[in-house]
């Protein structure tokens, strides 16, 4: 057997001993074997148990590694391969440019998987995306995901001109300046889109919701990167920079649990303290019976004697924030009301002033008074 090994050793194809040649063979079939026990059996069971799962992410987690995975055990076979073949280094050096190849190789398998995690990830959070309300995190799930990969392509160009022997320190010197520049120039632009982002995460309103700020009141009609769309209700469109909007106090309208309504009632004098009290009853019950007005938080008072009237005030809230759903509940109020009071014999006061002239009769009985003549 030693004198096999011997021989082996001894033997030389190209330059390169026997024996190395046939152990850089056996890790190079080794590492197939192994791509093909790791990519054909592990994971694919764990795919096929990921299926079982109700979350979509891992999933696409498992078919993104698969192959970058596969190539990379490769690779890593073929560098101990080509380690154990002691290649020289004299004339050419086949050693070192052998090495540089690996590392170029392995940073783009690296590169690869990268890309791939980011298209799962990207993937699995556009469809999140597209169930939420909100259009604005459906235009910054793409971004992110370009963006991570051309950050990926820049780290991993960057390794690869290091490992070629060359200095990135120029190179990184630049790209700062640049990067400087390019953030100075466009500083409101991406103070506008840090706003947007804000905005999502925040969510202080979303599309469809009538807001009030304070300049503008009306309907948010769009939130894009750099600004925001809100249609008034005479029909007018406010365009709002997102830097400013995510300053300001904005009044989400949209939010409303229950929405208050005040209404007040104006009798004539002529009613009596009995008409009032009884008034003030049924005018509570009907408040409580109408449909649309939550029990919670009703208040109906006798406040005030006014100039021309005496003032009943109610105060009550709405199931319906709608304006014209809530609008046709106060419509219906006002009309039970104004049936019970004239069921009651009761007048609704309306402005007016009664001018009174010597022993205090008012101007329209004394005239009435005088005989005809």
């Amino acid at each position: 057997m030693g004198e096999i090994l011997t021989r082996l050793h001894e033997t030389t194809v190209a330059g390169l001993p026997l024996d190395r040649l046939i152990l850089s063979f056996l890790v190079i079939l080794f590492s197939l074997i192994l791509k093909r026990v790791i990519g054909g059996l592990v994971l694919r069971r764990l795919a096929k148990l990921a299926v079982r799962t109700r979350s979509r992410l891992d999933d696409l987690l498992c078919e993104a590694v698969r192959r970058p995975l596969e190539a990379m055990i490769v690779l890593i076979g073929l560098w101990i391969a080509i380690g154990l073949l002691a290649l020289p280094s004299e004339p050419a050096n086949l050693r070192r440019f052998a090495h540089v190849a690996m590392l170029v190789a392995l940073t783009c398998v690296i590169a690869w998987l990268l890309f791939r995690l980011v298209d799962a990830f990207g993937s699995f959070f556009e469809r999140v995306a597209a169930e939420t309300d909100s259009k604005i995190d459906d235009a910054l799930v793409p971004l992110f995901r370009k963006a991570l990969k051309v950050f990926i392509s820049v780290i991993g160009i960057v390794v690869i001109i290091q490992n070629l022997g060359y200095s990135i320190s120029g190179i990184l010197a630049g790209l700062g300046i640049g990067g400087l520049a390019l953030a100075l120039a466009a500083k409101d632009t991406l103070a506008n889109v840090f706003g947007a982002i804000a905005i999502l995460f925040d969510r202080p309103f979303a599309v469809g919701d009538w807001v009030r700020g304070p300049d503008f009141e009306g309907v948010i009609e769009n939130v894009g990167f750099r600004s925001t769309r809100i249609r008034t209700f005479p029909k007018t469109l406010v365009t709002v920079p997102n830097s400013q909007l995510v300053n300001m106090v904005v009044d989400n309208q949209q939010q409303m649990p229950i929405r208050r309504m005040d209404v007040e009632v104006g009798v004539t004098y002529a009613t009596s303290a009995t008409q009032m009290r009884q008034a003030l009853a049924e005018l509570e019950r009907i408040v409580c019976s109408t449909e649309g007005i939550v029990e919670e938080g009703i208040a109906l008072r006798f406040v005030d004697f006014g100039a021309s009237s005496l003032v009943i005030r109610i105060r009550c809230f709405t199931s319906e924030t709608g304006y014209d759903a809530h609008s046709l509940v106060r419509q219906e109020l006002l009309l039970r009301i104004m049936d019970k009071l004239e069921e009651l014999g009761l007048e609704i006061a309306f402005p007016s002033q009664t001018v009174y002239f010597g022993e205090g009769s008012p101007l329209a009985l004394r005239r009435s008074a005088q005989p005809d003549g």
